[in-house]
């Protein structure tokens, strides 16, 4: 049992007796954490900070996987969850905050005109795709990126247990900046595609008129456009990627920057398209719960009003560059570089001469940890970071890339690495 871990290890014991992998996200558990040498359970969080229940403290690049865009416990998001307590968070009507937050996403995001809202991006991915298919009349799926847990994505991943063979054929993905192979996919399936899904930006960022082209290729050929800015929405712009990019999808999904840690997703878009929820059945009991809907009421308000992406961009940009320098720095071109946007940046890991990319990611992973930086290998930026939380994590960098140096060109992974080496779950992007 680890010594600085102990507590985390006793609970993820306990925690496995009575929930699959001891977490009820797969981002949370062993599969990501490497089991050892991390952290498993909070104890409680604030602005940029998190404490583990062993008590350590964290700057946090994970925050909660990307929800967190304001930080822990902003004040204006926990005072307006305060006051509609008290209210009530539930009713058998409907309540006014339902169309408050739908006004305030039809004004800030460009393709939206009408929204509908449920809980997790899954849910909204979902409830696009149904859509798309309604509206359209037809069934398959074009697919790029991560895009949730539901039977029409996951089916087409390596992650395909428990999903119908005639379900999984329904969906074919398509690489990121590869305009002609999705012409080619479109031109095999002639009138049979119901929408384009992807996320516009990830680790990747568009080349030169790739979203354009992907906008064109879709009216072109009669299939609904989405961009699941699940991630991106309120992160990459106000507006999202669809802003920052200048290219309006026909339908959009949102969430994790929707209501800074709580549980409200939304589907929007065109009018037209949107009004076949009138017909199709995308309903839930927790749709209109107003905790989540007043915390993202305060979120919109604030990204109005406050340089809340501008910080994160600046922040983020910081990380960016100083990476590109650490690399330089310690000649590890050849196994690490830094990618994606600053509010949203990776650190992407390769085979080296004397270690695999899992190995090295393992091997990182414990030494941020044991530094007090949480990351799983991105920068999930937050309107909370500071230019010192910045600093120490490129101090973390400049102490551990000639540790990852040494394991990936010199063998020396099992003189640095204190665990097993993680197996990836699946190549999600």
């Amino acid at each position: 049992m680890s010594v600085r871990y102990t507590r985390s290890e006793v609970m993820l014991e306990r925690a496995r007796r009575t929930i699959p992998l001891g977490a009820q996200t797969f981002s949370k558990s062993i599969t990501q954490y490497p089991f050892g040498v991390s952290p498993y359970f909070a104890e409680r969080a604030s602005g940029s900070r998190l404490w583990d229940v062993d008590g350590h403290e964290y700057i946090d690049f994970v925050n909660a996987l990307a929800a967190v865009s304001l930080g822990y416990d902003d004040p204006e998001v926990t005072a307006a969850v305060g006051a509609q307590l008290s209210k009530g968070t539930l009713f058998s009507l409907s309540h006014e905050l339902e169309t408050v937050v739908a006004e305030q996403i039809v004004a800030m995001v460009p393709c939206a005109e009408m929204v509908r809202f449920g809980k997790n991006g899954s849910d909204a991915t979902a409830g696009a795709i149904r859509v798309a298919r309604a509206y359209t009349g037809c069934d398959i799926v074009l697919a790029c990126g991560y895009h949730g847990w539901q039977d029409w994505y996951i089916g087409a991943t390596p992650r395909n247990k428990g999903v119908p063979a005639a379900t999984r054929a329904l969906t074919k993905r398509f690489n990121y900046n590869d305009s002609t192979g999705l012409e080619a996919m479109l031109v095999a399936h002639p009138g049979q595609v119901a929408a384009i899904i992807l996320e516009p930006a990830g680790p990747e960022l568009p080349a030169g008129g790739f979203l354009e082209r992907v906008r064109e290729l879709a009216t072109r050929h009669g299939t609904i456009l989405i961009f699941d800015e699940t991630i991106t929405g309120f992160r990459f712009a106000n507006g999202g990627a669809q802003e920052l990019y200048g290219v309006t999808p026909d339908l959009t999904t949102l969430g994790k920057g929707l209501a800074n840690g709580f549980p409200l997703s939304a589907v929007c878009g065109r009018g037209e398209i949107m009004r076949e929820m009138e017909e199709v059945f995308f309903s839930f009991t927790m749709g209109g719960e107003t905790l989540s809907l007043a915390a993202a009421h305060a979120c919109l308000r604030k990204l109005q009003r406050e340089p809340v992406i501008a910080t994160m961009r600046r922040h983020g940009g910081r990380i960016v560059e100083g990476m590109r320098h650490l690399i330089t720095k310690h000649r590890s071109a050849g196994f690490v570089r830094i990618a994606g946007d600053p509010t949203w940046s990776f650190v992407l890991l390769a085979d080296g001469p004397t270690a695999t990319a899992s190995e090295l990611k393992t091997l990182l992973l414990q030494e941020l940890f044991a530094r007090g930086i949480l990351s799983l290998g991105t920068h999930n930026m937050s309107y909370a970071h500071s230019d010192e939380d910045v600093d120490a994590l490129l101090v973390a960098y400049d102490d551990i890339l000639p540790m990852l140096k040494d394991a990936a060109e010199n063998g020396a992974l099992k003189q640095h690495l204190h665990c097993e080496p993680l197996v990836p779950l699946f190549k999600i992007r």
